[in-house]
């Protein structure tokens, strides 16, 4: 033990010093040539055979198992026994205008699937996020006439799938603090002998598919559980305003400190903006800066993030995760976007030097962490390419994702789809094709390149605005599901009388925009805007919407801070002291490997991509 601590102590000041490094070496980058628009379509052409190469091979070798084994060309069941990968795949259909796939799957969907029938204990998040929110999605698609891909014969089908569905997982949130089992039977509840451990992300990476299930039934039971669950894990929160990677779900403590961006953490922040952006609660919004702000300053060492304890800020784990690259995407959307494009530029130097991303690289080594080689053909990084190209245009993400798109062409194709990579070092396959591929990966890939030949689908030219839940599924913000005068439906900005009797108040959200809005939404997406009008009496509530006067911004939102076992309960007890942490512009990028290109630097650090060389570190 004593060894490791001190190999994680030496790890840390090597990162330290690298980061810190400004007169290092500067490394010369080598480009491809501009993508052109007529190049764009070619690629995007190129991203739709890809999709069909996958997608056809699951459906004639695999369906309706799971998901594809494409080496052997065979089928698994590994989450339900639901036809997962198909239902993962619904709106990649219609986003690529396969009206006929599209029409089929919803009906053979909407005839044979029955979750009554299925008893299996399935992981609550990925049960959620790839089942719920492509039933969800796919329902949304094919119930409106305004997406152009309305199902002549639909009737609802795939919404009261959901909605069985998501009643059958609402057991896994009957625990003492709100905060979710991580898996649920879906016959019988919870199993006796269920784990009460539980991820960050596993219980808070809920809102968006149960909130707009919530919406479409007018049942708001199933936005009650997960924001609940939100809620708990925030006042779980150290006084860092860091949250730790596990907890336990009985007792509420933290059974796993390190805060990070990445593993069992990453989408907890995704959800919290998501959330605000489709619903217009202002709460998930201040808590997302508050995270936000905490996150930036605690994790990030200019470009990359590291693992740190919840409680002290030390460095344990100096560590880029493949997940991790999902970060620059969010940032666009919060409109922090400067760093976003050095982290981007820092991550992607990883995948070109092995070709694909690692599940983690070790920034102290500057080597694949062991036990940590392959690439499960993961679309983070391609996403967060998409969103830095949407929001600048600059024509070097589109060179990023041509370089992606032939690793996978190259690297990871087989005979009847595409293959994990187990070794990144070796680009070695394996015979396994997760349902994210088609419904993430290929996604983002095709909505780069058509976003650049001059886009033609739902998402850029259709009547809503989307986000995108973390799976890739298409929410619409529609007036039914994203309510511009609501603030919270169901919990939060309440005021509570003295006497128990109706009282009301006038909204501050307009008074108190320097201290709630002051995150950088980025493009069209606006902050809610509220009636400053009197609220209307209501006969059958004491509790109303709307500030309560007076009011810091956490106790306008009834936000809670509990203290764990091992704090002080005294308030006033000094707070240790903050480290200090050397933050720099420079931006440390890895040479590719076998590569002796080089190409004198432009002097626009924007474009600094790629690497040639033995230096470590440019600027």
């Amino acid at each position: 033990m004593e060894e490791t601590r001190k190999s994680i102590q030496i790890h840390s000041s090597m990162l330290v010093l690298l980061l810190a490094c400004i007169s290092c070496s500067y490394l010369t980058l080598s480009f491809a040539d501009t993508v052109t628009k007529q190049e764009a379509k070619q690629l995007r052409n190129e991203v739709t055979e890809m999709f069909y190469h996958a997608f056809n091979g699951y459906m004639d070798n695999a369906f309706p198992l799971d998901e594809l084994k494409p080496l052997s060309c065979s089928g698994e069941d590994t989450l339900g026994g639901y036809a997962l990968t198909l239902i993962d795949s619904l709106d990649t259909l219609a986003l690529l205008g396969d009206r006929e796939r599209f029409v089929a799957s919803v009906e053979w969907i909407g005839k044979n699937l029955r979750f009554d029938m299925i008893n299996k204990t399935v992981s609550l998040f990925e049960t959620t996020i790839r089942v719920l929110g492509g039933l969800i999605s796919a329902h949304q698609i094919a119930s409106d006439y305004a997406t152009g891909m309305r199902v002549p014969s639909y009737d609802n089908q795939l919404l009261n799938l959901a909605e069985d569905l998501a009643r059958r997982l609402l057991p896994a949130f009957d625990t003492p603090t709100g905060i979710p089992f991580g898996s649920v039977n879906l016959l019988h509840g919870v199993d006796k002998d269920e784990s009460k451990i539980t991820s960050t992300a596993g219980g808070g990476t809920l809102t968006l598919e149960f909130g707009v299930l919530s919406r479409l039934t007018n049942d708001p039971i199933f936005e009650q559980v997960t924001k609940n669950a939100v809620l708990a894990l925030w006042a779980r929160r150290s006084k860092l305003n860091l949250v730790g990677a596990h907890i336990n779900v009985f007792t509420g403590e933290w059974t796993q400190k390190d805060a990070g961006i990445g593993t069992s953490i990453d989408s907890f922040y995704e959800y919290l903006l998501k959330a605000y952006l489709l619903f217009g609660d202002e709460e998930y919004l201040y808590i997302f800066q508050e995270a936000y702000s905490a996150a930036m300053h605690y994790l990030y060492h200019d470009p990359w993030y590291v693992e740190v304890n919840m409680d002290s800020a030390a460095i344990v784990w100096p560590l880029f995760n493949s997940l991790q690259a999902f970060w620059p995407g969010l940032q666009v959307l919060a409109g922090d976007i400067n760093p976003a494009i050095r982290t981007h530029a820092a991550f992607l130097s990883v995948w070109r030097r092995y070709g694909f991303t690692p599940e983690g690289f070790n920034l102290a080594s500057l080597t694949v962490q062991h036990g940590q080689k392959s690439y499960p053909l993961r679309p983070e990084l391609i996403e967060s390419t998409y969103w830095l190209y949407k929001a600048t245009r600059d024509p070097r993400y589109l060179d990023a994702g041509r370089d992606m798109l032939a690793s996978l062409q190259y690297g990871a194709r087989c005979p009847c789809g595409y293959c994990h990579i187990s070794d990144v070092e070796h680009h070695k396959q394996e015979d396994h094709m997760e349902s994210f591929f088609l419904a993430e990966t290929v996604k983002y890939l095709w909505l780069l390149f058509d976003l650049a030949a001059g886009p033609d689908n739902i998402v850029e030219n259709g009547p809503y605005k989307y986000v995108f839940s973390t799976e890739g599924h298409l929410l619409p913000a529609t007036p039914q599901i994203s309510l511009a005068r609501e603030h919270c439906l169901y919990y939060g900005a309440y005021c509570r009388s003295g006497d128990l009797r109706q009282t009301y108040f006038v909204s501050e959200a307009d008074k108190d925009k320097h201290e709630s809005n002051d995150s950088r939404i980025y493009g069209s997406w606006t902050k809610a805007t509220y009636s400053s009008e009197t609220s209307e009496p209501s006969a059958s509530s004491g509790l109303v919407k709307g500030f309560c006067p007076g009011l810091n911004h956490g106790q306008k939102f009834g936000l809670l801070y509990m203290h764990s076992n091992d704090e002080h309960r005294d308030h006033e007890t000094t707070q240790p002291e903050e480290p200090t942490i050397v933050q720099s512009h420079s931006v440390m990028l890895l040479p590719a490997q076998n590569s002796d290109r080089s190409v004198p630097n432009s002097g626009n650090d924007h474009n600094d991509s790629q690497t040639s060389g033995e230096s470590d570190v440019t600027s």
